[in-house]
Parts: structure tokens; sequence; C-alpha cells
């Protein structure tokens, strides 16, 4: 008889979520673990994760600040989570993606499987042969000032998966905390860095002015 969980989550999602997580490798979160120290007692260290994931107990531990300097001036805060928390994430995204993938603008490729900078870039140079003008546009403070009531709104629009939009909620409202180990409590914003709260970010922008030219069509 296997285990029955509120939640169908299977342990070859979380094992499927681990192998992504080990391949791209990453810093330790804030509580210092590294993924070889995760390894040491890796089967243990997944099927805690599975139980609490498949049985909507686990919640994000806080994500790790890190300033990055950006080339102009000031800085970009970045964050950082745990190992598990990554892999955590890793399962979410696996589930939510496919949902939201179809909707990507052809020209998108922040943030996507099988997509890169070196292809925006070679596309970016292929039309510079071909067009006179550039235009370049940025949303100043969208991943700090993001509305969360927003994105989950957009989250739902393209879901109906119970567990996604539990735990993509509680990524969003999990503290920061500084190097000192002060806490900073948040009600907007995403940080960067995560596996699931970037894609997320780009499909509530999508939605945002999808919205806005509907309603002034």
């Amino acid at each position: 008889m296997g285990e029955t969980k509120p939640f169908e989550i299977s342990k070859r999602a979380v094992w499927e979520a681990y192998l992504r997580v080990k391949e791209n490798r990453g810093a330790a979160g804030v509580d210092r673990q590294s993924l070889e120290d995760f390894e040491q007692d890796r089967a243990n260290n997944l099927y805690k994760l599975w139980n609490r994931l498949a049985s909507g107990s686990y919640f994000p531990p806080p994500v790790l600040v890190v300033e990055i300097p950006k080339a102009k001036g000031g800085t970009r805060r970045l964050g950082v989570p745990t190992v598990a928390d990554r892999i955590a994430q890793t399962v979410v995204t696996q589930a939510f993606e496919p949902c939201v993938e179809p909707y990507f603008h052809r020209d998108s490729y922040g943030y996507r499987a099988g997509q890169s900078a070196l292809q925006a870039i070679g596309v970016t140079r292929d039309r510079c042969w071909r067009y006179g003008y550039l235009l370049e546009f940025d949303i100043k403070g969208l991943f700090d000032a993001i509305d969360h009531t927003l994105l989950l709104r957009a989250v739902d629009k393209h879901t109906d998966c119970r567990w996604v939009r539990l735990y993509i909620e509680r990524w969003l409202k999990a503290p920061f905390q500084q190097r000192d180990g002060t806490l900073i409590e948040r009600d907007r914003g995403t940080p960067q860095g995560g596996c699931v709260t970037p894609p997320t970010i780009e499909r509530t922008s999508y939605w945002n002015f999808h919205r806005a030219s509907s309603a002034n069509a």
C-alpha cells in the first residue's frame, strides 16, 4: 500500500527536481548547507522534503539576501534559497511551467527552458542589419514591487492545481534574511535567484499587459 497524501506529488518528481538542482549547482542558503552536505544524507533529505510537500506542511525557510553590484551603479538584491528549498521550487516549476509556456512571446528568452541570452543576442544581431533603430526599455523595480495579489491572480488564471498556488504564495511571503541574521518581512516583490519566481513574474507581466490592452481596445 502506498502512502496517501493530500497532494499528488510523486517521489519521482522530487527526484527529478533534485537532479536539476544538482546540475545547476548554486550556493548555500540560510542553513549554510551546501549541495555536498545535502547529499551526505540524500535519501532521507529527499524523503522528508517529499513528505512535507505532499502533505501540505512544507514552509520555506527565509531567503538569504546577497547584494550584487550593478554595472551602472547601485546594487541588485538577489535571494539565495536553501538547497532543499531550490528542490521544492523546482518541483513546482516542473508542474507549472507547461501551463504557461504556450503563452510566452516568441521573442521571450528569459527564464525559459531551451532559451538563452546568447540566442537573444543572435536574434538582435540579425535584426540590426534589417532595422535602423533600437528601442530599449525596462520596468524599474519590477521584482521588488510586484503586487502579490495580482501575481497570484495570474497563477490562478493558468492553473487550478491547489498545491502549486499554495507553495507559490508561501514563497512570496518568505522573509529575507541578511548576513547578520536580521529578518526582513515582505508584503510585495519577489527575490531574483529562486527557481520558481522569475517565470511567474514574467507571466504576470504578460497578463497585466494583455488585460490593459483588452480594456483599452
